[in-house]
């Protein structure tokens, strides 16, 4: 998929995926707004009004009240490719979100998740 079009879908398309992967693994959709909010500084009402507004991931990421410093850890394989050397920054955003729901699925500690010291 060409990464325009990805940063024009709307995160409202791709979070009921974020919650059913980590619902098949046993985890919740409380677990995944919670990575959220740590990665992007967005609260409920603030995730309530991008999944109704239909929010595209550019303007979700470029509108976030404040991008996590500590995501720079977020390290490893996503899609086969090292998340810390996409040098595109919003792909690299966007797959910091992907590796966290994935450490997520694969039932990482939420403290290890957040990369808490």
């Amino acid at each position: 998929m060409p990464q325009h079009r990805i940063y024009s879908m709307s995160f409202a398309s791709v979070y009921p995926l974020y919650v059913a992967k980590a619902d098949k693994k046993g985890r919740t959709k409380a677990e995944v707004d919670e990575i959220i909010f740590w990665l992007t500084g967005y609260g409920p009402d603030d995730l309530a009004g991008i999944l109704d507004d239909k929010t595209d991931f550019e303007t979700f990421f470029a509108q976030a009240p404040r991008l996590n410093p500590a995501r720079a850890a977020i390290k490893g394989l996503i899609c086969g490719i090292r998340v810390e050397e996409i040098e595109e920054p919003l792909m690299r955003e966007i797959r910091y979100l992907d590796k966290l729901i994935d450490e997520l699925a694969k039932g990482k500690a939420m403290e290890k998740i957040q990369r808490a010291a």
